[in-house]
């Protein structure tokens, strides 16, 4: 049975991403359930998990559904956050041995497996240019997340840093595209050439018009082939997400 959403939201650090956030470690965490069990993999976050991490001293930053026809029937992609990745250690241990935890994941096992495989997980860390997130006073419920994720040739991470530092960002505003969280992930190899971010379009529809107005502007051109970035080393990972109704970040 769903909880009061209230109760919910004033357990979770409600939305925000600061450049406070530098020092925290981020984590990724991408789950894929066995047929028909997402339904029951969102009812034990919304109604324990997210409780449980908050005990155990790990923030929930948000919560997402992919919309792509099979992914949005078997995946759940979050992200939280930990004071260190030792602290990550800790919380983890702490929470998989807490009595509240295994009974909560036995209930909502009784019929079958959630699961269909472990948990993939990225430990990240903020990139400097990573913008102050904010909900909006009215979020509306049409919004279109967008994960990405780049990877730059050799030696070229700093430059397509530089790019979205001093150019990139302003352009999405520009053209509609909300910057939530930009991160790099801090184990190799992926730490030395990948990019991790999340934007937020007002939907689906606007996601469309806005990349089209952005792929299209002068100033994005001139910015692209002055920044020494080059081709990427494979084409961006895109996935368009929504966010449940348990994510602090709507």
């Amino acid at each position: 049975m769903k909880k009061n959403l209230t109760k919910i939201f004033a357990l979770i650090s409600f939305a925000t991403i600061t450049p406070s956030s530098f020092a925290d470690v981020f984590e990724l965490r991408t789950y894929t359930t066995n047929e028909g069990k997402l339904d029951a993999l969102n009812d034990r976050f919304r109604d324990h998990t997210v409780d449980l991490f908050k005990k155990h001293g790990i923030e929930s930053v948000g919560y997402w559904v992919p919309t792509d026809d099979q992914k949005s029937k078997n995946t759940l992609i979050y992200v939280i956050k930990h004071e260190s990745r030792d602290a990550a250690k800790a919380s983890w241990q702490a929470f998989i041995s807490d009595p509240e935890w295994k009974r909560a994941a036995a209930e909502s096992q009784k019929d079958g497996k959630i699961l269909a495989k472990s948990p993939e997980s990225v430990y990240m860390e903020t990139a400097d240019y990573s913008p102050t997130w904010n909900n909006a006073e009215d979020p509306g419920s049409d919004a279109a997340f967008e994960l990405r994720i780049y990877k730059a040739a050799e030696g070229k991470l700093g430059k397509l840093d530089a790019r979205f530092r001093d150019h990139t960002i302003k352009l999405f505003a520009r053209h509609g595209i909300q910057s939530v969280a930009y991160w790099h992930p801090t184990d190799k190899p992926d730490s030395k050439d990948t990019l991790v971010y999340i934007i937020r379009h007002d939907s689906s529809a606007a996601a469309k018009k806005s990349w089209q107005a952005f792929g299209t502007d002068p100033d994005w051109k001139k910015a692209a082939s002055e920044s020494g970035v080059g081709r990427l080393a494979t084409r961006p990972e895109s996935i368009y997400m929504t966010a449940t109704d348990y994510s602090a970040i709507r």
